[in-house]
């Protein structure tokens, strides 16, 4: 297919949102304002030539003049209405459901049920039909599988905030009690068993679409605080990512954000996604962040420009929700599909650079600052069946678990030697050693038969005296969950042997501490151990592969490949990781090892 840049441009007339009301008091004047500016959003994309789908909130659904307004932007410019799920907390629901809760997948069971069926009667009340799109900041899979159920029109959803967690928790002076990251960056097919998780097949296919609650940018977001960097003009200025130009402000930036999300079309086989999904809070006359109701309302209008200027060059493909979930299960019928991003720092100017890779086993990301070193692991082939809300284990915390997260567990930069999760290659040659997680470097993308490759330029590491060059490339065999990576050797040594040490150093969770690793197993080939905190090391010559075995992610994580010894070792209390490693020594050619997901239990 030819590039196509489709985008989904989604607003809410959020009636009583919490955050404003916090601000500016309760009743009508929140209310009043909330409706225009909800006109004003809509009317900057209808000037732009731009559809909408409009979300409509809980509130909304007790207000005729939205109902009437939405039934006419329907009928005059093809705006698709869907309902919302965002938008709850408004006087009628507080009163009818005794809580100052809000979110509907911290809720139980039985209360996400009749909320559900509350919100959608009430819409198909009003409009005669129900939704073929719903929304959210996050939908675990027995919301989705419930909805689809007892609502089979619905088709989108978004579904889940990208890289809200932690860092969103720190940055909210720790008072956002909801975590939710882990999850792909753009428009997936979510398992019936964990949403998180792109579906493997037709059987695990949920029956919708999900979209993420915003396009964020994929380092600055993973990086910080990800509320300052997306295609929201809000975000934007929250960030204080603009310039005063002679009394002008201008954002390039968040038109660079937009353009970076064009680019992804050249690794996904001519398909690339983009979104903006608004609510009105952000626009309230007061101001935000430091900036008037003047610029927050300019640079809304200016972003609906910008997104009119790509449509009217024939550069960009506006749809409903409804509209991208039909395109998208035409163009994506293959469920192992990889979705790649290869994406670099548009932000502060640097040469760093980030792959992100995700499919139905995995997804995870490579640093070329640290050359090539993975620093985010998500184990989706374990399918870790997680439950969210009250009366579950999982009341706040919906994170996917990760195996390696550098900005929760560290990487190789960190204070205690080996203490950090990540995966890269150690070079040894005459008694000395480089980590290439110090050489910066840059990558080149490829669509193989094998699957996905990456290539590292050449990096150089001096030992010994001497200048040793080093290619490394990673190989991803879609829906497989295994990853080959290959180090070759471009110039050697003038006498001796180099070793290559491939390893792996890993955790599990999805906060900054570690859980009990007791039940962990540790393995080379038929040798194994339990782990108990004592620094011990299973070690075996030419070993077919070793392998940790985590019981509370359903995980299996297995090495193999090229080795002339193949090591497991447990880590210590104070440094809870564990040690997987394969050593090669070679004068000459390519080191040629893997890494494996695998379900445990």
């Amino acid at each position: 297919m030819g590039n196509k840049f489709a985008v989904n441009i989604i607003h809410r007339p959020e009636l009583s949102p919490e955050y404003a009301e916090k601000t500016m008091g309760k009743g009508e004047n929140v209310r009043d304002e909330s409706l225009d500016i909800f006109r004003f959003q809509q009317d900057c994309a209808h000037k732009y030539g731009l559809k909408t789908t409009i979300q409509i909130t809980y509130a909304s659904l007790f207000s005729d003049t939205i109902i009437k307004m939405a039934k006419e932007d329907n009928e005059k410019y093809g705006d698709e209405i869907g309902l919302s799920l965002l938008g709850l907390p408004c006087p009628e629901f507080k009163e009818k459901y005794k809580t100052e809760d809000f979110c509907i997948w911290m809720f139980d069971e039985k209360t996400k049920e009749e909320i559900i069926d509350d919100v959608f009667g009430k819409f198909y009340e009003k409009f005669g039909f129900y939704p073929e799109s719903t929304s959210s900041y996050f939908l675990d899979a027995y919301t989705i599988n419930y909805i689809k159920k007892n609502y089979p029109s619905v088709k989108c959803a978004v579904a889940t905030c990208w890289e809200e967690g932690p860092k969103a928790y720190h940055t909210c002076n720790n008072s956002w009690y909801t975590f939710m990251d882990g999850g792909p960056w753009n428009p997936w097919i979510p398992s019936k068993i964990n949403s998180h998780c792109p579906a493997s097949c037709a059987e695990d296919d949920s029956g919708i679409v999900a979209i993420p609650h915003l396009s964020r940018d994929l380092m600055a977001c993973f990086d910080g605080n990800g509320s300052n960097f997306g295609t929201h003009p809000q975000n934007v200025l929250r960030g204080m990512i603009y310039y005063n130009d002679d009394g002008e402000y201008e954002y390039p930036y968040l038109y660079n954000l937009i353009d970076q999300y064009r680019h992804l079309a050249k690794y996904n086989d001519g398909y690339s996604y983009n979104m903006m999904f608004v609510g009105p809070g952000w626009l309230n006359r007061r101001g935000r962040w430091e900036a008037p109701y003047e610029l927050l309302a300019k640079s809304y209008d200016d972003g609906m420009k910008y997104y009119g200027k790509l449509k009217a060059e024939g550069k960009l493909s506006d749809m409903t929700m409804s509209e991208f979930a039909d395109y998208y299960r035409e163009t994506h019928k293959d469920y192992n599909r990889g979705e790649c991003a290869l994406w670099k720092d548009i932000l502060y100017g640097s040469n760093k650079q980030y792959f992100w890779y995700a499919d139905p086993s995995m997804r995870t990301c490579l640093d070329f600052n640290q050359g090539g070193a993975m620093i985010d692991l998500r184990p989706y082939a374990a399918r870790i069946p997680q439950e969210t809300g009250i009366g579950t284990e999982n009341v706040y915390d919906a994170s996917y678990p990760y195996l390696i997260q550098i900005n929760y567990r560290a990487g190789f930069f960190t204070h205690y030697a080996g203490a950090g999760t990540v995966k890269s290659c150690k070079v040894h040659y005459k008694g000395e050693s480089a980590d290439l997680c110090l050489c910066r470097t840059m990558a080149t993308y490829e669509k193989t038969e094998e699957g996905v490759r990456i290539t590292a330029d050449p990096v150089t590491v001096n030992l010994g005296g001497e200048e040793l060059v080093i290619r490394s490339s990673f190989t991803f065999l879609e829906g497989d969950g295994t990853v080959i990576t290959e180090r070759e050797l471009v110039k050697g040594p003038s006498g001796g042997e180099v070793t290559f040490e491939e390893y792996f150093t890993g955790g599990f969770g999805t906060t900054e501490y570690q859980a009990d690793m007791s039940d962990l197993t540790l393995g080379a080939d038929d040798e194994n151990m339990n782990y108990s905190y004592l620094g011990r090391k299973v070690q075996k010559e030419k070993a077919g592969s070793v392998y940790v075995n985590i019981p509370e992610v359903h995980t299996k994580v297995v090495m193999g490949g090229d080795n002339d010894i193949a090591a497991a070792e447990e880590g210590i209390a104070f440094s809870p990781v564990y040690h997987l490693r394969l050593y090669k020594t070679i004068s000459k050619g390519v080191v040629k090892t893997w890494l494996r997901l695998q379900k445990a239990n």
